[in-house]
């Protein structure tokens, strides 16, 4: 069974390990393997400890959990651009356990939290263009995808990224 509640400090490892594991399974060939390979996880480790240790105000990260066992995570930032809205900024399940709802769910949950911060506000994300399941995903539950632009990468170099949109966060709930 499994069952959904907010992260806290001591989910960082667990969220850390599945998060590097998640770039790893789907950025290769995209990302440098100098990162993937190597300390991928040490970066992850320090981002969610700093971000579960002090979270910002308008964070939300919610966890997915069958057993003791983070099977999934969603990580959200209310109001984070004025046009845009809410910053869906991180969506990974365990590769073994997609097709059961896991990110679905995770993302509804992500939605509704972010409809009581702010009802009127969009709901967007990044995803890269090779990721074509996470694309094909998003697009299933109403994403448009609006504009291609290049971000630095957590590797040190650049990547292309889709911005997808919800314009009504009501979409997703």
């Amino acid at each position: 069974m499994i069952t959904y509640r907010e992260a806290t400090v001591d989910d960082a490892e667990q969220i850390a390990r599945l998060h590097s594991l998640s770039w790893q399974q789907n950025y290769a060939g995209i990302w440098s393997d100098e990162f993937l390979n190597g300390n991928v996880l040490e970066n992850r480790r320090q981002v969610w400890l700093e971000r579960l240790g002090q979270p910002a105000v308008n964070q939300n990260v919610i966890v997915a959990e069958s057993e003791g066992v983070i099977c999934g995570f969603a990580c959200a930032y209310a109001n984070n651009d004025p046009h845009w809205g809410t910053l869906l900024d991180n969506l990974h399940v365990r590769r073994e356990q997609k097709g059961q709802g896991i990110g679905t769910a995770l993302i509804k949950l992500a939605a509704r939290w972010a409809y009581d911060k702010k009802p009127d506000s969009g709901f967007y994300l990044w995803v890269l263009p090779q990721n074509t399941s996470a694309r094909k995903f998003y697009q299933n539950l109403g994403a448009i995808n609006h504009e291609l632009v290049t971000h630095a990468s957590p590797d040190g170099g650049f990547s292309d990224a889709y911005r997808y949109v919800w314009a009504d966060v009501n979409q997703l709930i």
